[in-house]
């Protein structure tokens, strides 16, 4: 049994990792801003409403650990915020609420949750296609694509500054997926991989990948739109 965080649960990918990890026997720890009857009725799910771009509410995660968890054995950074505009409209503020959801937030969770982690827990980070060097881009996801390059990078310096405490950092570049975000950035476009289908690829991943990478970026992807 794994004691695993998992954000961005209220739909898609994260939602369908919630229950494929509570339905094997693991402690859930499903960390969004709505909830899903399903996630709040299982009993190996615990389901704490969190705005995860508001510091006050990431304090309720680790008062939450602070009384009912003593370690933690994975993370998986899935929630993400997602901004389709031209660059030439896209503000700072529009490009401080995308960071602070796919980037700060990835940042404080898992400053909250060091005290809890310890030898060959993971720390996993869903990013994009979209966020690695040298693949195709699109218009219109500046802020997206530039923070999901933004965890990779930290990704990669988090796996060297904990290597000695045993703690793995890895990233997972998803291509086409068929979520609701993927609708949104790609209005009519049908992705060959279900929710379901890359949840249990990440299940697998998130309880074996540590033993055979640490610090690199895994492209995950049979198709980009």
């Amino acid at each position: 049994m794994k004691r695993i965080i998992i954000t961005g649960t209220s739909r898609g990918i994260g939602y369908e990792l919630a229950l494929q990890f509570a339905n094997a026997g693991h402690e859930v720890l499903a960390l969004s801003r709505k909830t899903q009857q399903a996630l709040l009725q299982h009993e190996n799910i615990t389901c704490l409403s969190v705005d995860l771009s508001k510091t006050e509410d990431l304090e309720q995660v680790g008062n939450f650990l602070s009384k009912s968890w003593t370690t933690v054995d994975a993370i998986v950074h899935n929630a993400g915020a997602l901004l389709l505009k031209p660059f030439s409209e896209t503000t700072v503020a529009d490009f401080e609420k995308i960071y602070k959801v796919n980037v700060f937030a990835m940042a404080a969770l898992t400053q909250i949750a060091l005290p809890y982690l310890h030898n060959a827990s993971h720390v996993v980070t869903i990013s994009s296609m979209g966020g690695v060097q040298g693949t195709m881009k699109f218009a219109g996801l500046s802020a997206y694509s530039s923070s999901k390059g933004a965890v990779i990078t930290l990704s990669e310096l988090l796996s060297e500054e904990y290597k000695d405490r045993g703690i793995a950092f890895n990233v997972l570049a998803l291509g086409s997926v068929q979520t609701e975000m993927l609708a949104e950035a790609f209005p009519g476009y049908q992705a060959p991989v279900s929710a379901a289908e890359m949840a249990t690829y990440i299940f697998d991943f998130t309880l074996t990948g540590h033993k055979f990478y640490n610090g690199k970026v895994l492209p995950v992807s049979s198709t980009t739109p």
